[in-house]
């Protein structure tokens, strides 16, 4: 008789949901990229209870989702790509804007924290200035750290398009924030 050889999946998560362990796949998602499903949600969303909320809600699709999960990217480009989608949902439906919680530093290093501030301010506007896609990708490459193949995965995109759309976003980041260092 002869053996066939069954490929394992390089990524556990992937080998988790390909078992048909969706629970404990879950699980292994939120440690492994909970936080960077988080600062993704929040710099797309720019409030921080909308991004629990947001990243919370990919989860619950990513679990859904699992039975259909086909491996073609990695798992961080996948729960890249939802998050992406619940972000969109909800600024489409919630287009009330509020205000930001701010802290009011104690004096010790209040003038870097209110430079900070200032400094994510102005660029959070700049982002707002750029197409939706192009904001989508410079977040999803600097904030959710994806290579340029995840981007693309996450996004439906072929890889040069991809790199494409970060180089035309940071053109366009500089014309709009000239006096700021943009890498």
């Amino acid at each position: 008789m002869e053996a066939v050889a069954v490929l394992e999946p390089a990524d556990p998560i992937a080998a988790l949901v390909q078992e048909g362990r969706h629970r404990d796949a879950l699980v292994a998602c939120a440690e492994t990229h909970g936080a960077i499903l988080g600062r993704l949600c929040m710099a797309l969303l720019g409030s921080q209870a909308d991004a629990d909320e947001a990243a919370q809600e990919t989860l619950l699709r990513a679990h859904r989702g699992m039975a259909g999960y086909r491996a073609e990217g990695s798992v961080k480009a996948w729960l890249c790509g939802i998050a992406r989608h619940v972000c969109a949902h909800m600024l489409e439906t919630r287009r009330k804007q509020r205000e930001l919680l701010e802290v009011v530093p104690s004096s010790e290093g209040a003038t870097d924290i209110f430079a900070q501030r200032r400094r994510s301010r102005a660029v959070r506007e700049a982002l707002a200035k750029l197409k939706p896609s192009e904001r989508e990708a410079l977040v999803l490459r600097y904030v959710a750290d994806l290579s340029h193949r995840e981007i693309a995965a996450a996004c439906n995109l072929d890889e040069p398009t991809a790199r494409k759309r970060i180089s035309r976003a940071l053109a366009r980041l500089r014309t709009v924030m000239p006096d700021q260092e943009i890498e």
